[in-house]
């Protein structure tokens, strides 16, 4: 039997996966990287995107937004901010999400208002690019 990566994906309402898989592809600050078994260690800040899990010949998709990745002699952990399965993703809800908040960068009456409407108009945006892919 070959080697196997324990992996941890975390968030701040649930423990969302835990087990041994074949690989993980992590979108890290500097770009996507995979995990394999026996990766030598590091931490990334992990940028919004989507985490792809292989094993068995499956993949699965999960869309992640901040956190980071650290990966040690034991596995690989993601702490996610905000993570939801692509296969979740209401892509009818979501283009109204973004609409809206599209909307609300244009109404802001202070730079604050502004500043939380534009990053939530970059998550959207993430969210719909992972679902297009």
């Amino acid at each position: 039997m070959a080697d196997k990566l324990h992996f941890d994906l975390v968030s701040p309402e649930r423990r969302l996966f835990a087990g041994n898989v074949e690989q993980v592809v992590v979108p890290g600050e500097e770009g996507d990287f995979g995990v394999l078994p026996n990766h030598a260690p590091f931490m990334s800040v992990i940028r919004p995107g989507a985490i792809t899990v292989i094993d068995g010949g499956s993949e699965t998709r999960t869309f992640i937004h901040g956190g980071f990745a650290e990966v040690t002699p034991d596995g690989l952990t993601i702490l996610a901010e905000e993570a939801i399965a692509v296969a979740d993703i209401d892509t009818e809800k979501l283009a109204q999400d973004l609409s809206d908040a599209r909307e609300d960068v244009t109404a802001a009456k202070d730079e604050e208002e502004r500043d939380n409407a534009a990053a939530l108009v970059a998550k959207y945006e993430a969210m719909q690019a992972v679902v297009a892919h």
